[in-house]
C-alpha cells in the first residue's frame, strides 16, 4: 500500500509521505500547509439470499431480505474510506518538529426523501498535534486512528474500495471490519512513538475511555484505555513490515442490562476488562504483495472493539458479567499486472465464542462467525485517480446454526489529492 493511501486514512503518516504523493503544498511564513484528501463514490449492487425472520443472526454483517422478501439492494455510497478533506501544517522551531492535523469527512449519499434530506452528519475523525524530533521520537495529542488494529485496516486492500457493502445512504462501508479485524476507531489519545531505530519502532498511548451508548446498557470506565504497538520494517528486493499491537479497557457497569440474547433485564453492578492483541506481516516483492493478520480479544465483540455491550459480554443470572472471547484475521494477495492494474484477493473471518456459563438455549441466535471473500481490481487511470471494481461474498452464522449469505458488486472510483 503506497503512502498516498495511508495519508488519506491517518494523519499520523502525513510526515512520511513523499513529495510526489503529497497534497496541495502552500508555504505560509514559518509553516508549510498541506491540503490533502480523497473523494470516492461507488455504485453498489447487493443481493441477499435469506429471509431475516428465518435466519436471525445477532451481530451478523451479511445482509438479509427485506419484509417484502426482496433480496436486491442498490446504492451510491462512499466505500470504506469516507470522502476526506485534511489540513496539515508543519514547522520546525527550537529544534522541535511541530505539526497539526484537522480533517473533515463529508458524505456523498443520503437516503432523504427526494434527495433533500441530507440527514447524515459529517464525520470529524482527526484533530491532533504532534511534536518531536527524529533523535528522541514523537508525541501526539488529540483524536486520530486507534493504535490497536490500526495497521490491519491500513493494509486492507478494500481501503481503496468497498469490501462488505451497505445499501444507499450509509456514511461508509465495512471493508474488512467484522470479517478480518475489529474496528480500531478514531480515538482521543496521548501517545509516544520512538524514533526509527534501524527499522524498529514502538508506540504506546492512553486513550479516551469508552462510555455507554444510547440504546445499550449503561457503563463507565474508571481509567484510561491503554493501546500500544511494536513494529519492524525493512527494505530491499523483498521489503516488508511485521507488527504486533495490544489494548486494554476497563468497564464498570452501573445500570440495568438488557440482554440482547434473551430479552431479559438484569440489574448489574460489576466490572470487567476488554483486552486484545494482534500480529501481522506485510511483504512486497516486485509486483506481488502479501498480507497475513491474526487477532484475539476478550470482551471486545466481533466488530466495533468494545463499543457495543451486547457483543462482547454476557450477563449471568446473578448480575455478573462475563467476557466473550473472539479471534480472527485475514490473508490477502495482490499483484500488479503490466497495465498497472492491481488485482487482489482476500479472505477474512471474525469468530466469537460463548462466555463461560452462557446457556446455549439463550444464545442460539448470537453470532458465531462472519466470513468474507473479496476479489478486486484497482486501476490507476491517472496519477491520482483509481478506477475500482470489487466483488465480495459474505456469510454470517449464529451459534445455533442459523446462517445468512449475501454478496455485492461495487463499481466506482477514488481520487486522491
Amino acid at each position: 500500500m503506497n503512502n498516498k493511501i495511508k495519508l488519506a486514512v491517518a494523519g499520523a503518516v502525513l510526515s512520511a509521505a513523499s513529495a510526489a504523493n503529497a497534497g496541495i503544498i502552500i508555504p505560509a511564513g514559518d509553516w508549510t500547509l498541506d491540503i490533502n484528501g480523497n473523494v470516492n463514490a461507488f455504485a453498489i449492487f447487493g443481493d441477499a439470499d435469506d429471509k431475516a425472520a428465518a435466519t436471525t443472526v445477532i451481530g451478523g454483517i451479511a445482509a438479509a431480505k427485506d419484509g417484502d422478501n426482496e433480496g436486491n439492494t442498490y446504492g451510491i455510497n462512499t466505500g470504506l474510506l469516507p470522502a476526506w478533506l485534511g489540513f496539515t501544517g508543519t514547522t520546525r522551531q527550537n529544534d522541535v518538529d511541530v505539526s497539526f492535523t484537522i480533517s473533515f469527512q463529508p458524505n456523498v449519499s443520503d437516503n432523504g426523501q427526494d434527495g433533500m434530506g441530507d440527514t447524515k452528519t459529517p464525520l470529524n475523525r482527526q484533530a491532533f498535534v504532534t511534536f518531536g524530533d527524529k533523535s528522541w521520537g514523537t508525541v501526539k495529542l488529540g483524536k486520530d486512528l486507534g493504535i490497536f488494529a490500526g495497521t490491519a485496516i491500513l493494509n486492507d486492500m478494500t481501503l481503496l474500495g468497498v469490501g462488505v457493502g451497505q445499501g444507499s445512504g450509509g456514511a461508509t462501508t465495512y471493508g474488512g471490519i467484522g470479517s478480518g479485524y475489529v474496528y480500531p476507531a478514531w480515538r482521543g489519545q496521548i501517545s509516544y512513538t520512538t524514533p526509527n531505530m534501524n527499522g524498529f519502532q514502538a508506540t504506546i498511548g492512553i486513550t479516551n475511555p469508552d462510555q455507554g451508548q444510547s440504546g445499550t446498557s449503561g457503563y463507565n470506565q474508571d481509567r484510561f484505555g491503554f493501546e500500544g504497538q511494536v513494529s519492524y520494517s525493512w527494505t530491499g528486493d523483498v521489503a516488508g513490515k511485521v507488527w504486533a499491537s495490544g489494548m486494554s479497557y476497563d468497564r464498570q457497569w452501573v445500570a440495568a442490562n438488557d440482554d440482547v440474547t434473551d430479552g431479559t433485564t438484569t440489574v448489574v453492578n460489576d466490572s470487567d476488562t476488554t483486552t486484545g492483541w494482534d500480529l501481522g506481516i506485510h511483504i512486497d516483492s516486485g509486483n506481488l504483495g502479501l498480507t497475513a493478520y491474526y487477532y484475539e480479544t476478550e470482551g471486545a465483540g466481533h466488530t466495533l472493539n468494545s463499543l457495543n455491550a451486547g457483543e462482547g459480554f454476557f450477563t449471568s443470572g446473578n448480575g455478573k458479567i462475563k467476557a466473550r472471547d473472539g479471534d480472527g484475521g485475514y490473508v490477502q494477495a495482490t499483484y500488479v499486472i503490466p497495465t498497472g492494474t492491481k488485482l487482489g484477493v482476500a479472505y477474512g473471518v471474525n469468530n466469537m465464542d460463548r462466555a463461560s456459563g452462557e446457556s446455549k438455549a439463550v444464545t442460539n441466535d448470537m453470532l458465531e462467525s462472519n466470513e468474507r471473500w473479496t476479489i478486486g481490481a484497482y486501476h490507476p487511470l491517472t496519477k491520482h485517480l483509481n478506477l475500482v471494481a470489487e466483488y465480495t461474498d459474505i456469510s454470517s452464522e449464529a451459534q445455533g446454526g442459523n446462517d445468512r449469505d449475501s454478496d455485492a458488486l461495487s463499481l466506482g472510483a477514488i481520487l486522491f489529492f
